[in-house]
């Protein structure tokens, strides 16, 4: 991962034309510390842009993510990806996961065109990151578990309540059926 030592941030400014930097170079610079997102999101903010933040393991990617990452950077100007470590993985799904490390996982969803910044956390919930960084728009998919889709029960959805206390917008995104990493998972095991 980068650090915050400003590199990346002149880096970022040279290039904003990403045609300017191999593809390797835009995975690479995508991935950002909280002192560099929070420079980078606050100068995106102040000319006028919405930023859009989602949070997850993404721990195998599958057409499930891409379609809801997608659908979260539509919702503006700009995607965050806040990234569980490997132990808020382990945490949150048990032992024997994540499968693919936070290094890797954080490398391919930043290949992605929909996601315009990765960061890894390490809390609970992505709620201080939240705080910090104070996105237009927080995402969550619909097949969050307790949500059930209602947004109100925002006991439910720690993120929210912060997000709800400066201002912005709480949206969820409908879950792709059928899609996700634990059926993918499970399909494996049954393999012979």
């Amino acid at each position: 991962m980068i650090s915050g030592n400003g590199e990346t941030l002149q880096y970022l400014e040279q290039g904003r034309n990403q045609r300017t930097m191999n593809s390797r170079d835009v995975t690479r610079y995508k991935i950002l510390d909280r002192e560099d997102l929070a420079i980078e999101v606050r100068r995106r903010q102040a000319a006028g842009e919405r930023g859009v933040f989602t949070n997850g393991c993404f721990d195998l990617l599958h057409l499930g993510h891409v379609r809801y990452l997608q659908n979260a950077r539509s919702l503006g100007d700009f995607l965050i990806l806040a990234l569980n470590s490997d132990e808020g993985v382990r945490l949150l799904k048990g032992s024997g996961r994540p499968l693919v490390s936070v290094d890797e996982r954080a490398e391919i969803l930043a290949a992605l065109t929909c996601i315009d910044y990765v960061i890894v956390f390490n809390e609970p919930t992505a709620g201080p990151l939240v705080a910090l960084l104070q996105p237009s728009i927080y995402v969550k998919g619909g097949d969050y578990v307790g949500l059930g889709g209602n947004i109100s029960d925002t006991n439910r959805l720690p993120e929210a309540k912060v997000v709800q206390a400066y201002g912005g917008i709480v949206r969820l995104i409908p879950y792709l059926p059928h899609h996700s990493t634990t059926e993918l998972i499970a399909a494996i095991k049954r393999l012979p």
